[in-house]
């Protein structure tokens, strides 16, 4: 298990806790589970690179307490 920090950068700090072999669409699943927002609305952002729904995060070598940016479509 991994925790994975996601910052909308509106006041929001959302830490979801997720295996490395989930995809970023199970991942947002389970921010859009905490935060109240659907999921198709999330997007997931790391320097500007847009992270695709259905690669995992271990492919995109994405570790326990890495931050990432949470933005809403």
């Amino acid at each position: 298990m991994i925790e994975v920090v996601l910052n909308d950068r509106l006041g929001k700090k959302v830490r979801v806790k997720c295996n490395d072999d989930d995809t970023i669409g199970d991942l947002k699943k389970l921010v859009a589970a905490q935060t109240g927002t659907r999921a198709d609305k999330i997007r997931i952002e790391k320097w500007y690179n847009i992270y695709k729904d259905h690669i995992t995060l271990k492919d995109y070598e994405i570790h326990d307490g890495m931050g990432l940016e949470l933005y809403y479509n």
